[in-house]
C-alpha cells in the first residue's frame, strides 16, 4: 500500500514527468527540455506532446527541422532555438516559413543563425530571402549532379575495359584453336583423316 501511495506522489515529487516524454528529453508539465543533449537531425524525437507550452531545443547539433515537427505545437508560448549549427540550404526552408508565421512576441528566431554556407554565414534564418536559400540549393544540386555525372563516366569506363578484356580473350582463344587443329593436321601423313589414324590401330590388330 505504502509503495502505491509513493508511485501516486512521484509525478507531483519529480516535477510532473509527462508519460509522454520524447526520449532523451525532460518533460515538467508542459514544459519539454531537450536542451544541451547533443541531439542532430537525425535524432531530434518526431513528435512533441500537443499541449506543450515551453520547447528548448537550444545547444545540440541541429541542422535543420523536419518538415511538420513544430505545426501541431499550437500552445507554444516560448520556444528556443539558439546554439545549433543551421544549415541554410533546402533543408532549412521548413525552419524559416514556420519562424515566419511566429508572433513577434515570441521572439523564436533569435539567436538562429546560419552556421553554413559560408555565403550565408551568421545570417538569421528568419530574414534569408527565398531567392538565398534556392540560391545555395543549387549549388548542392549543381554539386550532386557533377558527382554523379563522374560515376556515370566511371561506370562506362569500367564496362568499356571489361569488353575490351572479353574482345581479347576470345580472339585469343580464337587464335590458340586455329593453332591446335593446324598441328593436330600436320602431325597426320598427306590424304590421311585424323579419323582414319585414330582406328589404323584396330585395322592392323584384325590382320
Amino acid at each position: 500500500m505504502k509503495g502505491l501511495l509513493l508511485l501516486c506522489l512521484l509525478p507531483l515529487l519529480g516535477g510532473q514527468r509527462s508519460s509522454s516524454c520524447p526520449h532523451r528529453c525532460s518533460c515538467y508539465g508542459s514544459q519539454v527540455d531537450c536542451s544541451s543533449r547533443s541531439l542532430t537531425s537525425s535524432s531530434l524525437p518526431t513528435s512533441f506532446p500537443a499541449g506543450t507550452t515551453s520547447l528548448r531545443l537550444h545547444s545540440n547539433r541541429l541542422t535543420s527541422l523536419p518538415n511538420g515537427l513544430l505545426d501541431d505545437l499550437t500552445s507554444l508560448s516560448s520556444v528556443s532555438l539558439q546554439g545549433n549549427p543551421w544549415e541554410c540550404d533546402c533543408g532549412v526552408l521548413y525552419l524559416r516559413a514556420w519562424l515566419l508565421r511566429q508572433p513577434a512576441a515570441l521572439k523564436p528566431h533569435l539567436g538562429v543563425n546560419c552556421s553554413s554556407p559560408p555565403g550565408l554565414r551568421g545570417r538569421l534564418v528568419v530574414y534569408l530571402t527565398e531567392e538565398e536559400v534556392l540560391e545555395s540549393c543549387r549549388y548542392w544540386y549543381c554539386d550532386l549532379s557533377m558527382a554523379s555525372q563522374a560515376c556515370l563516366v566511371l561506370f562506362v569506363l569500367v564496362q568499356a575495359a571489361l569488353l575490351v578484356v572479353l574482345i581479347v580473350f576470345l580472339r585469343r582463344f580464337e587464335r590458340l584453336s586455329h593453332e591446335a587443329r593446324r598441328t593436330r593436321e600436320e602431325s597426320f601423313p598427306a590424304g590421311e583423316s585424323p579419323e582414319e589414324n585414330e582406328y589404323a590401330p584396330l585395322k592392323d590388330s584384325r590382320h
